[in-house]
């Protein structure tokens, strides 16, 4: 490993496809290409394995397969969830200060639409409180919306607490992003009405995604002209994306427990390394149940935006926060919702670890980093 090597700690954005997927998605693409709408023979092949792969997906997040919609992303996925559970007339909404900004971006216009947004707070360590619950909702809450795990703290959120209380009441969506191929879902158990993944942040393909919604529940497209997923979602589905995604979410489950204890692992290999070097850093969200696959830290004195560009020159890939959003100069929604003191807001990193990633690769990591943050505080104190 040379000073050049890339290491990819930036697994919460985007992951690889892995070679057996991409064998697997590559005939669908190629030579068994039918538009699976067709009643031909090549139509009829596609169909088939378009079925199959959701009957797959159902049967791994303990779902029914009629519940499964497939759409572009979780991007999709959450707004049309949102969409679904609101009606013409305004009314409230509950949702968590730490969700992703597809869902609070859709918050936001709506609110300007005359939608009141009842904001559940963050416990300081990024756990979404529900003490006051009951005082919060209003007579006309028509939708709650709750992430299962945070993307920038990978902190558990009580869901299945949220969905007991109020599945019988309102629309209850989560975001299950940063859950799907970490943990064991259970659609069913969880008590939401829909829930929201994305193929490519567990080596699925991009461009692929799905909202499980309950029986009984009336999706409204955001889409038309097609007869595709009865009408829920028209448009030509793209049959080696699905089978791809398929295959990933099955080997995530199929290896789920070995995954989970090799990141863990190499999480612990990252932060003893940094602490050999640095002793002022903080970790955000670390006495709350989280994934071991997220690590968000803060280095007091520097601003995030230069660290990052310091790293990215030494072949670290992080981020400041979530991808979707990591263009913008503001500090992290998330953070600023948990209240971590402004010296860490501003200096926080997320590092988000890979199963492809090796213990070797995480420890120079963490080296590059502590490199990097020392150089910028000696240059600090000679400029001061």
């Amino acid at each position: 490993m040379n000073n050049l090597d890339l290491i990819y700690l930036d697994a919460n954005a985007t992951t690889p496809v892995l070679p057996e997927i991409w064998d697997a998605m590559r005939p669908f693409a190629l030579n068994q290409f039918g538009n699976p709408s067709s009643s031909h023979g090549a139509g009829r092949k596609s169909r088939k394995a378009l079925e199959d792969s959701r009957e797959e997906i159902a049967h791994l997040l303990g779902a029914f397969p009629d519940e499964v919609v497939f759409t572009s992303g979780a991007t999709e996925a959450n707004n049309l969830a949102l969409q679904s559970a609101l009606n013409d007339s305004t009314s409230s909404i509950l949702a968590s200060k730490i969700e992703h900004a597809s869902i609070t971006e859709h918050l936001k216009k709506l609110e300007k639409q005359g939608f009141n947004v009842l904001w559940l707070d963050a416990e300081h360590q990024g756990k979404t409180s529900l003490s006051n619950l009951s005082d919060i909702i209003k007579p006309d809450t028509r939708l709650a919306t709750l992430m299962l795990v945070n993307h920038e703290t990978g902190v558990l959120q009580p869901v299945e607490i949220l969905g007991n209380q109020l599945q019988d009441k309102m629309w209850v969506h989560t975001d299950a992003v940063q859950a799907a191929g970490k943990i064991r879902i259970d659609f069913h158990r969880l008590c939401v009405t829909s829930l929201a993944l994305s193929a490519h942040k567990f080596h699925g393909p991009k461009g692929i995604g799905a909202l499980l919604v309950r029986r009984g529940s009336t999706v409204k497209p955001m889409l038309f002209g097609g007869h595709q997923q009865k009408n829920l979602r028209p448009g030509t589905e793209p049959v080696h994306l699905v089978v791809g995604m398929a295959l990933a979410l099955k080997l995530a489950m199929n290896n789920l427990e070995a995954r989970r204890n090799k990141v863990a692992k190499l999480r612990e290999a990252f932060l003893q390394e940094l602490r050999k070097n640095l002793v002022d850093f903080t970790v955000n969200g670390e006495h709350n149940p989280a994934l071991p696959f997220t690590l968000n830290l803060g280095f007091p004195g520097l601003k995030a935006d230069i660290l990052l560009m310091r790293l990215d020159m030494t072949g670290v890939a992080c981020s400041t926060g979530s991808a979707c959003s990591s263009g913008s100069l503001l500090p992290s929604p998330v953070l600023m919702a948990m209240q971590v003191a402004p010296e860490v807001l501003k200096s926080s990193m997320r590092f988000s670890f890979g199963v492809q990633l090796e213990e070797a690769e995480a420890i120079e990591g963490a080296k590059r980093v502590a490199f990097a943050v020392q150089s910028l505080r000696n240059h600090s104190e000679t400029t001061a």
